[in-house]
């Protein structure tokens, strides 16, 4: 295919290019944040940039090499299978623990090659993927690179916050492995005269086949490993609130985005109107290892510190404009899913009531996508008060 923007077959096969980068190499952007930590916050950036472009450009050194080994026979049809896996392997919680530990860099250029090793090593699922979507083009991998790659690192969080709020799009992502190796399987070289031969339906038949193969046996497996997570879990038992006589107990989730200091005037009317509030900050991070891949390289030490970095952070604000009011409060840092770790929490916490900020500016957002403050609003057992 020629690199044609007026071409909707063109831009279907740049699409699926940038679907595969993100959904494979998400948890790529905690590798890249893991590595640079260290650095001074001046290298810090640098550390990045420089790290993604050389990231980059060892991709597409491995999928031109790809590209050229998928047109000999038989090894479209291997590689088809593999893609077969891949797909099944994304619809699996991966529970796995690491093989190994990303070493943060000291140095700029220290944290620059483990950025590029790193990157190397988890991309191989990615590299398979990518060349199949790409049919032999080089073209298309590197444009759709370039788009996805910015969106990976500077925009992993929206990222994790869509597929965290829609796991549906991890069905149509393994979906689209499934298509693409469906398809790939019947056009491998060794039997291309007798593929020549086949009605003209027959290579959709056979990515509709692959399709419904990945998400039948990933969902399947899912169900089984869920089960037996479950079978072998000893017996949750509920957690009452410990009574407080006379408090009026406070949960307020925030993010980084929260509106901070409407948060702190908030709270502190309600303290002068009743001292006896109990406040309780609370920020969720989402699981960035929903592929399983940074687990390869992550110790589940680093990825811990990750987590309470960046919670520290989205913390951060919130703090100081209470500190500067004079409300008390106690910290508390979770991981999972955001809306269904708010109510879990406000229920440990017993809490009287939920907090929570909103920006003005995402009520459109809101409107299209839903929020979290609309989810915990529709399902708290206990008011929830938001705060423009």
């Amino acid at each position: 295919m020629e690199i044609d923007i007026t071409n909707p077959a063109f831009w279907l096969s740049v699409g699926q290019i940038i679907l595969i980068d993100i959904l494979l190499g998400g948890d790529n952007a905690v590798v890249i944040a893991l590595a640079c930590r260290r650095l001074p916050p001046a290298l810090r950036r640098k550390g990045i940039l420089w790290g993604v472009a050389g990231a980059v450009a060892a991709r597409i050194v491995l999928i031109f090499f790809a590209l050229q080994l998928l047109s000999l026979p038989y090894l479209k049809a291997v590689g088809a299978l593999l893609l077969l896996w891949i797909g099944v392997k994304l619809l699996l919680s991966d529970d796995e623990e690491a093989h190994g530990k990303v070493e943060a860099g000291t140095t700029l250029w220290s944290a620059v090659r483990t950025v590029i090793v790193a990157d190397a090593v988890m991309s191989l699922d990615n590299v398979i993927a990518v060349a199949a979507a790409a049919d032999g083009h080089l073209g298309l991998v590197v444009f759709g690179i370039l788009v996805s790659v910015p969106i990976i690192v500077w925009g992993s969080k929206l990222v994790l916050m869509l597929i965290d709020r829609f796991p549906l799009v991890i069905v149509l992502g393994g979906a689209l492995l499934g298509w693409i190796a469906g398809a790939m399987l019947v056009e491998d070289q060794a039997w291309k005269d007798w593929y020549a031969a086949q009605p003209s339906w027959a290579g959709h038949a056979a990515a509709a086949a692959g399709a419904l193969f990945v998400v039948t046996l990933g969902l399947l497996l899912a169900r089984r490993a869920r089960s037996r997570r479950a079978g072998a879990a000893a017996p949750a038992t509920p957690m009452a609130p410990v009574a407080h006589p006379g408090m009026l107990r406070l949960l307020v989730p925030v993010e980084t985005s929260s509106p901070a200091q409407a948060i702190a005037d908030y709270l502190r009317g309600e303290r002068a109107r009743d001292p006896r509030i109990e406040v309780q900050l609370l920020n969720v991070q989402i699981p960035a290892d929903y592929s399983g891949h940074a687990r390869m390289l992550v110790s589940p030490d680093e990825l811990k510190s990750y987590y309470e970095e960046e919670s520290a952070k989205a913390l951060a604000p919130t703090r100081a404009a209470l500190d500067a009011a004079g409300v008390p409060y106690a910290l508390r840092q979770e991981v999972g899913h955001v809306a269904q770790r708010i109510l879990d929490c406000a229920r440990e916490f017993g809490a009287d009531r939920i907090v929570m900020g909103r920006r003005g500016a995402s009520d459109l957002v809101d409107r299209v996508l839903g929020s979290v403050a609309s989810d915990v609003s529709a399902q708290a057992q206990v008011p929830v008060t938001l705060v423009h």
